[in-house]
């Protein structure tokens, strides 16, 4: 019996420091097996950083305050997670980044809800700790080949839609809230007729009284239909099944595939285990899925004391989702250029380096799992078309909401002005041009053209949102 067990100096001693309890492995190389965590932390005044990272490693896994009998019951060790490394914080004295192992099996296979369960759940609540974020996780190949990924990924999203060679366009309706579904559904066709490639429903856009989700979901789709008819080309519309039940959520999902939509969109809010559910769903009915990040901002935005967006965009690609809304670096939303960067690597390539100047911390292997094009959304117009290709790419979407329903010349001029727009740039591009240093001149050239374009520019040309970013990473790239 356990409680026959002769007393030794451990169960003596009744607490022991997790650096006693061997939670602090300085000596530990870690395996291409395991999960490894950079977490910042901010120790109480007082708490040796070192235990901090220990105590952070064994909050995680499997410690508890004090000594407990059970440990007799197994050999443990394995199961620990080990603090191996903690780094000072480049020019700030109170922060420290602490790198953790975790051991392959303390997580259920397939499943972003036990792992999150795992590494970020009692343990923010420590009081030792004045402060802990979650910077960066290292996902092992052995552990991401238990995940799906994106139902359908970049190269098949475009072969779907059969668009090539620049960034797909889109535009979220506004005002968000308010519209009867026959005003909405106008909305959609304006906007694809005028160029777009998507329309979508914004992330609060559910089933209230003023627009019944059936309602907007067939208007839609109609508006979808005669756009695709007008211009020849594929269009679509993101509409939210996100509901307060999986078995809404199904109901709404299945009825747009019925409409035949090629795409539904969800909210973060919904949670990681219905996002898991909905991207099975997306996949066996080879409907694409978008996710709007509702809500991230409440715990990925602070510096000091949340979850790093990169991380979120690591479980939302393992976890199976086409689209994820990832920054704009020039729109209305926090987006520090280099970050941005990080998280638009993170979604789209398939081995990322370790990278401290984008806040990448690890090596990430994704082993020929599909990437998400990311979403750019929020204040962003026709003017900065220079500057949203030179910061995020072609694989990506740009979405001009306001920059597409605000323009003086109507919504479908709004959706020309931005197609031109990013044709004109994509096209300087191919050509050599400095489509950054250059492209106002080359969007003013294209203008001439196009009285859609030059209203947009005489319009926002001069609009910017130019607010420090709160979220920067601590290394500063020297320049090469």
């Amino acid at each position: 019996m356990i409680d026959d067990a002769p007393a030794d100096a451990r169960w003596t001693a009744g607490v022991l420091s997790y650096k006693e309890m061997g939670y602090w492995r300085p000596d530990y190389e870690p395996g291409d097996t395991d999960i490894l965590a950079a977490f910042r932390i901010t120790p109480q005044p007082g708490v040796d950083p070192e235990e901090a990272g220990a105590a952070v490693a064994g909050e995680s896994s499997t410690a508890t305050w004090t000594v407990v009998w059970t440990d007799r019951l197994t050999d443990h060790a394995r199961y620990q997670g080990k603090c191996y490394r903690v780094d000072p914080v480049p020019g700030n004295p109170e922060q420290w980044i602490a790198y953790i192992a975790y051991d392959l099996d303390l997580f259920e296979e397939g499943s972003i809800a036990n792992m999150t369960s795992s590494i970020i759940g009692n343990v923010f609540g420590f009081k030792a700790l004045k402060a802990l974020r979650l910077e960066d996780l290292r996902i092992p190949v052995a552990y991401v080949k238990t995940f799906d990924g994106p139902p359908h990924g970049i190269v098949a999203e475009r072969e779907m839609l059969n668009k090539y060679g620049r960034p797909l366009i889109g535009c979220t309706v506004k005002p968000k809230l308010g519209l009867s579904a026959r005003n909405y559904g106008r909305v959609v066709y304006e906007g694809l007729r005028g160029g777009l490639d998507f329309t979508k429903d914004d992330e609060n856009i559910n089933s209230q009284p003023f627009m019944r989700w059936r309602e907007r979901f067939l208007y839609c789709m109609e508006a979808v239909e005669q756009a695709q008819e007008r211009t020849g080309e594929i269009k679509g519309h993101y509409m939210n099944v996100t509901g307060p039940s999986m078995e809404d959520m199904y109901e709404r999902a299945d009825f747009a595939k019925e409409l035949s939509s090629n795409i539904v969109m969800m909210d973060l809010t919904v949670g990681y285990t219905a996002m898991t559910s909905m991207s099975r769903w997306a996949r066996r009915n080879g409907v694409l899925l978008h996710l709007h990040r509702a809500g991230h901002g409440t715990y990925t935005r602070q510096k000091t004391h949340g979850v790093s967006f990169r991380v979120i965009a690591k479980w939302c690609r393992l976890l199976g989702v086409d689209h994820l809304h990832a920054g704009t670096v020039v729109g209305k939303l926090e987006g520090d250029p280099n970050m941005v960067a990080g998280y638009y690597d993170t979604l789209r390539d398939d081995v990322i380096p370790a990278n401290l100047a984008h806040g990448i911390y690890f090596d990430q292997r994704w082993a020929s799992m599909p990437g998400v094009m990311p979403v750019a959304s929020g204040g962003i117009h026709a003017g900065q078309a220079h500057q949203l290709l030179h910061y995020l790419g072609e694989d990506c979407i740009l979405q001009f909401g306001g920059g597409t329903i605000g323009h003086p010349m109507g919504i479908a001029a709004g959706a020309t002005a931005n197609r031109v727009a990013v044709e004109a740039i994509i096209k300087a591009r191919n050509e050599g041009c400095d489509v950054l240093g250059d492209g106002e001149r080359i969007l003013r050239h294209a203008a001439k053209s196009s009285p859609e374009l030059s209203a947009a520019l005489d319009t926002w040309g001069s609009v910017t949102f130019d607010y420090e970013s709160t979220d920067t990473p601590d290394v500063v790239a020297t320049p090469s």
